[in-house]
């Protein structure tokens, strides 16, 4: 996995004032921490943030931080934004050990038709769009793939039948549903009311 370039200033004063002045010069206030790292007050350009970001890796990009001539290998676990513009208001930056498993957070991508699903006049439902997993910084995917080839009707996909990468495990509960299916608006118009009969004739 490769990593992005971000430059960092150490020079911001603490504040909210101070933080809102940076923000309209085009920088967000940040802070580094982690395992031997004192908490250290940072500012980044926004752009160029952004740019970083901008990867196929996305938020799990690992990142070279360079905080003016101090380096940390990092990635972005918390960010802030205004409730209403969207825009970035606050990095936390974590250093991260590259030997060591994190937790990040993937999208899923439904794949293959559910052909039999789809025959009966059925719906695939997809009830989770992402998962948390735990993996080495250089082993996390850029998403994972739900195959839903096999699906049938009545049937689920849980966590624990996904297939993950080499090295990849997911970091909560392996029960819970990625996908299941649902009877569409054909079928259910199709299902006879409970409690009423034919009449016969």
């Amino acid at each position: 996995m490769s990593t992005v370039t971000l430059s960092a200033s150490t020079s911001r004063e603490k504040g909210s004032r101070n933080a809102r002045r940076l923000r309209t010069t085009g920088s967000i206030p940040a802070v580094i921490y982690g395992h031997d790292v004192s908490s250290l007050p940072i500012s980044v350009n926004a752009k160029a943030f952004r740019t970083a970001m901008s990867g196929e890796q996305g938020l799990n990009s690992l990142i070279d931080l360079d905080a003016d001539g101090k380096k940390f290998l990092v990635m972005a676990r918390e960010i802030q934004r205004h409730p209403v513009r969207g825009t970035v208001s606050h990095i936390d930056f974590q250093v991260i050990d590259p030997s060591k498993p994190v937790v990040a957070e993937v999208p899923l991508h439904l794949v293959g038709d559910a052909v039999e699903v789809r025959h009966a006049d059925w719906e695939v439902d997809q009830q989770m769009f992402s998962l948390e997993i735990r993996t080495r910084p250089d082993q996390i995917p850029t998403h994972i793939d739900v195959d839903i080839s096999e699906l049938k009707v009545g049937s689920s996909i849980r966590i624990q039948d996904l297939t993950l990468p080499k090295g990849v495990e997911p970091s909560g509960d392996h029960s819970l549903t990625v996908v299941t299916t649902r009877a569409g608006r054909v079928a259910v118009a199709a299902k006879p009311a409970v409690g009423t009969e034919p009449v016969a004739e």
